[in-house]
């Protein structure tokens, strides 16, 4: 079995059969594709996301949920664009509807799409029961490229669990 650990550089893992491994090397994507701290009250959505430098097309999109009210649902799907300006007519991904705070990771493979280039978040907010009509939820979405040895690790290590 192979022995694992952090190297001194952050964010690196050192594993003795497959070399250093690191995670935020500054040519992967990591970025946010809703900014932080972003309140919304109505349906939206967020700044298209060049990922075209993308070395690989697996991505964890983290859904991060800071501030709600009660009686409310957040929807959020991800689209994806060849050129910034014409959108899929269908999310590539979309994240179960969520009531409460919390992160959500969602693992968003791309490799069937390869024609895209760009993306962005869209979101659709809901109210009901007493009190105002209108939802208030505060979060944000991240995107990290997964590298593809991390993956494969994965993938192998849910194999011998399953």
């Amino acid at each position: 079995m192979a022995t694992l650990g952090v190297s001194r550089s952050a964010g690196c893992r050192v594993s003795y059969l497959h070399g250093t491994l690191c995670y935020n090397s500054p040519v992967m994507v990591d970025t946010y594709l809703v900014p932080e701290k972003t309140v919304i009250n109505a349906k939206g959505d967020g700044p298209a996301v060049d990922i075209g430098a993308a070395s690989n097309r697996v991505f964890l999109a983290t859904l991060s949920i800071t501030n709600i009210i009660e009686q409310e649902s957040l929807d959020i799907s991800i689209y994806g664009s060849a050129d910034g300006a014409t959108w899929t007519p269908k999310p590539i991904a979309s994240f179960p509807q969520k009531f409460y705070r919390g992160e959500h990771p969602l693992l968003v493979d791309l490799t069937k799409h390869g024609d895209v280039k760009v993306v962005r978040a869209h979101w659709e907010a809901s109210r009901w029961g007493r009190g105002t009509e209108i939802p208030m939820f505060e979060f944000h979405v991240t995107l990290k490229e997964v590298p593809p040895q991390v993956l494969k690790e994965a993938t192998a290590e849910a194999k011998t669990l399953a």
